[in-house]
This record gives C-alpha cells, sequence and structure tokens, in this order.
C-alpha cells in the first residue's frame, strides 16, 4: 500500500490517493445508514480510498460517519465543484478531493486545506492550466466520452510528466485497457457500488466486486 493511512494525521498526497489501488470508487449515498457499512464491504475487499460524490444532500453525513466509525478507509470528496465544496467536505473529515474540472479556485482552497486534489480534466489547455497552479496528478474526465484511450496515448508525448485517473466510462470490461497505459495510475469507476446492492444491503456483493478491482493490475 502507498501509505499508512491508520493514523489520520498522516500525511497523503494525490499520488498517494491514486496509486494506493487499481480503482477508486466513485460512490453516490442517499442514506446515511448505508455509509458505514458499505465502506467496511469495500476495505474488506482491498479498496479503501473512498471517494463520496457531493451529489445528494446526505453526501457530507456519510463522509462524517466513515471518517468516524470506519478509521481503515479512506474517505474523499467527489464533485467539488467550489472552495465551498472543498472546505465542507474537509470539515467532513475528507482526506482528498475530486473535481470533475479545475478551476484556480478550487485549486487554491484544496491546497488551503492540505487537501490533495484530483483536479477533472479534457483538454491539453485544461492540464496545461492545471500544471500551472502545481497540480500534475489529474483526473481524465469524462474519458470514454473525451477520447479514452486514444486521447491518453496521444497525450503520453506532450504531458510525459502527468498521470491520470480516467474516470466516466470504466466499467470492468474495458478497465484493464486503461491500466495498461502508462500514463494511467489508476481509474475511477461506479460499478463496485452499484445502487440495488446499497438499497438492499448487500454488502457480500460489494465486498466481491471490490475484491476483483483490486485484483486488477498494472502492466
Amino acid at each position: 500500500m502507498a501509505v499508512n493511512v491508520n493514523g489520520q494525521n498522516a500525511v497523503l498526497t494525490a499520488q498517494d490517493v491514486m496509486r494506493d489501488a487499481p480503482v477508486i470508487p466513485v460512490i453516490v449515498l442517499n442514506d446515511v445508514a448505508h455509509a458505514v457499512p458499505m465502506a467496511r464491504a469495500l476495505v474488506a475487499g482491498g479498496i479503501r480510498m473512498l471517494e463520496v460524490t457531493l451529489r445528494t444532500p446526505q453526501a457530507l453525513a456519510c463522509m462524517e460517519a466513515i471518517a468516524r466509525d470506519v478509521p481503515e478507509a479512506v474517505v474523499g470528496a467527489g464533485t467539488v465543484r467550489s472552495a465551498a465544496d472543498a472546505q465542507a467536505a474537509a470539515r467532513a473529515g475528507a482526506r482528498f478531493a475530486v473535481s470533475p474540472g479545475f478551476t484556480p479556485a478550487v485549486g487554491s482552497a484544496c491546497r488551503d486545506l492540505n487537501l490533495p486534489l484530483l483536479p477533472g480534466v479534457a483538454t491539453g489547455s485544461e492540464i496545461m492550466m492545471a500544471q500551472e497552479e502545481g497540480f500534475g496528478a489529474l483526473k481524465f474526465f469524462p474519458a470514454v466520452q473525451a477520447g479514452g484511450l486514444a486521447m491518453l496515448k496521444a497525450w503520453q508525448g506532450p504531458f510525459g510528466d502527468v498521470v491520470f485517473c480516467p474516470t466516466g466510462g470504466i466499467q470492468p470490461g474495458n478497465a484493464a485497457e486503461f491500466l495498461a497505459l502508462g500514463n494511467v495510475a489508476c481509474v475511477g469507476g461506479s460499478w463496485l457500488v452499484p445502487a440495488d446492492a446499497l438499497a438492499s444491503g448487500d454488502w457480500a456483493r460489494i465486498t466481491e466486486l471490490a475484491r476483483a478491482a483490486a485484483a486488477l493490475r498494472k502492466a
């Protein structure tokens, strides 16, 4: 594992987040009661970097519950779109942030909070903007829709010093192809936490999905 996270004050970087496991789960939670058992199920399967998206009113409370009750997990905030989002996530116990795009304001807020950020990019200009602000570990989003494997291969030349976490359209059937690329550190995907498994409390299924994801290997 990339970093000892059991101590909640351990220093964490974006590279640590991206290289801890092959997949970062993209999680949408509508019920706080699901947060802790879901997090435990993912950790049991070998996935501990957990991106809880700020897409529901319950998201922050879910982060708080995971940070409090599942210390072996590292909860992060996804869909961070503003400085206020980053601040709220940090107060809720988030230890990293993921954004669908990038603005200097979001980057500055995360830097001030010591919150590692994976900024979202989809074009060369956005990569350059993120790099100008000091970010070199980036989320490629929406990956499949924005050019997929071909785009990442094309970026290896001009942006050979950048590592990516492709997210958006990544599934078990294509995850290995993305992970085989030299500039891909991990992928993000929602398939690890299906809505029906959450609704039915099928934690064993989530553990199995996590175990299969954790078994994916970088080339």
